[in-house]
């Protein structure tokens, strides 16, 4: 009895990580944005509040000095700093992942 409940807990826990790790969608990641257009402009580098986030993943380097990989840029977007505030529980999993994707893309 006992391999069967562990398993169906790892199978559990795995499908829960699955979910998570959904890929994104640029066209939805790009509605996503519109919130973020206040302060980024998606068609240059010039900064408005923040910086401009054109070719973003194309850069050497994050203004915090990291490479533009999509975890720093998702740390930044759930942590905010630097003026910019945290959209860790503003965002879902799902939406978090398709901004990245619609970013990839500038």
């Amino acid at each position: 009895m006992r391999p069967l409940l562990f398993s169906l807990s790892l199978g559990l826990v795995a499908s829960l990580g699955c979910a998570k790790d959904k890929p994104g969608d640029p066209p939805k990641g790009k509605v996503v944005f519109e919130q973020c257009s206040a302060c980024h402009n998606a068609d240059s580098t010039d900064k408005k509040m923040g910086p401009g986030l054109k070719g973003l993943f194309q850069k050497p380097k994050l203004q915090n000095g990291k490479k533009p990989t999509a975890q720093n840029v998702l740390a930044r977007i759930e942590s905010g700093g630097g003026g910019m505030p945290p959209f860790k529980e503003m965002l879902t999993d799902q939406e978090k992942n398709d901004l990245i994707a619609y970013l990839k893309t500038l």
